[in-house]
């Protein structure tokens, strides 16, 4: 973001810029101790908690708190090394497919979700991971439910909820139709619901109220779930600003970002302003995303590659481009020009909204058309799933109104 955003070089240098009347913004986990210690001597910080943190970077601590806030789980366990783990899956072979987690945050890949009922294909990943990793971080597995797979998130101020109702269906498999490995998110559908009563959030995301309240947690929060006719099981917890469930939310709010993060920040009430539809957003990356590491080819790098149009985009084009890794420089006739400024190939976002899901489709198709990145791809079917299936599921499962 060189160019695009002003950095300072240190952390007292920001705080001693942004004074205890200014808003510090925390986007990621890892940092939830200085949240906490920051507001402590003063400071109005809005992202999350230690309390919050924790619930991301522990899953079998994360499930333990789901229990103790009346939340059904599945099975979550963490072991030292890859011979517990391949030993569990054979001993549970009879309770269906695994899914290989880590705790912390590993690259996005790591994550299998088991397609064989005996585990064998499990075994064989987990064997190799032992290999090539060694059980320094050891493993976490997850028991596998079927269903369809549906997010809800919402904002808390430390002592209650604020804002609408979250609901967003993630895509984060590489290719469409969810093959392909694991990236972390290639693309998301949103959409707000006013409705406290929203059936998913009650008995999943809304139960966890004492426990934010108890960590000060402050920012945005979801849990991703897995929900059928039995009920709604959670996977995991972001604990912070998802990426890119923010950027789709620029699609959808209306209220001024800073009056709403300071008010989440302060612990106070808002009336969060923001439109009746759907956004949608899609990230487009290159090699060697979603493998992060050139791997020793330099040629697989995309560091100093040119963002082009076919079209150059309007100042309100810009509007639903949101830059990743990249830099804002001159080009040689001065004209100023993005540049790819890092190795991962985790360019930027895209993102639409329409007053239904074809239209935000079809906006943000046309927008990703105009893009020019030498190798890039993107997802070409998000919302596509949940259009044609998922929303009939869960309207029969009684998660959403029908006709939503």
């Amino acid at each position: 973001l060189d160019g695009i955003v002003a950095k300072v070089s240190s952390l007292d240098q920001g705080l001693a810029w942004v004074g205890k009347e200014g808003l510090i913004v925390v986007d990621c986990v890892g940092f939830g101790h200085l949240q906490d210690d920051l507001r402590t001597q003063g400071y109005t910080v809005v992202g999350g908690s230690a309390g919050g943190d924790r619930l991301e970077e522990d899953r079998p601590w994360c499930q333990r708190v789901f229990a103790d806030c009346g939340i059904p789980t599945l099975i979550t366990q963490y072991f030292p090394d890859a011979a517990h783990a391949i030993a569990h899956v054979r001993h549970h072979c009879a309770s269906g497919p695994w899914v290989i987690k880590q705790n912390g945050q590993p690259e996005c890949t790591f994550c299998y979700v088991g397609k064989l009922l005996d585990g064998s294909d499990v075994i064989d990943l987990l064997t190799r991971y032992a290999e090539a990793y060694g059980d320094k971080d050891g493993f976490v597995l997850q028991q596998c439910a079927s269903g369809v797979e549906i997010g809800v998130g919402r904002y808390f101020n430390g002592r209650h909820w604020v804002g609408p109702v979250e609901m967003n269906v993630e895509h984060k498999n590489l290719f469409p139709g969810g093959l392909g490995p694991n990236t972390g998110e290639m693309g998301t559908l949103m959409w707000y619901d006013a409705d406290e009563q929203n059936r998913l959030f009650q008995e999943t995301l809304g139960k966890l109220s004492a426990y934010l309240a108890k960590v000060d947690f402050r920012g945005d929060i979801a849990i991703n779930c897995i929900v059928n006719e039995e009920g709604a099981f959670p996977l995991e917890v972001t604990a912070r600003f998802g990426y890119p469930a923010l950027q789709v939310q620029t699609e959808i709010q209306r209220s001024p970002w800073g009056e709403f993060l300071y008010a989440v920040a302060k612990g106070e009430d808002y009336s969060l302003q923001w439109r009746q539809g759907y956004g949608v957003v899609a990230l487009v990356a290159t090699p060697p995303f979603p493998y992060f590491s050139p791997m020793g080819r330099q040629d697989l790098t995309p560091r100093g590659l040119r963002l082009r149009f076919h079209q150059p985009p309007s100042d309100m084009d810009w509007d639903h481009l949101h830059p990743e890794e990249l830099a804002l420089g001159n080009s040689l006739d001065g004209d100023p020009e993005y540049v790819i400024a890092g190795d991962t190939g985790y360019v930027l976002h895209v993102s639409a909204f329409g007053e239904d899901i074809h239209e935000a489709r079809k906006k943000l198709y046309a927008r990703l058309g105009n893009i020019v990145v030498p190798r890039m791809f993107y997802r070409t079917d998000i919302g596509q799933a949940f259009l044609e299936r998922d929303r009939a599921l869960l309207e029969q499962w009684g998660w959403l109104p029908g006709g939503q």
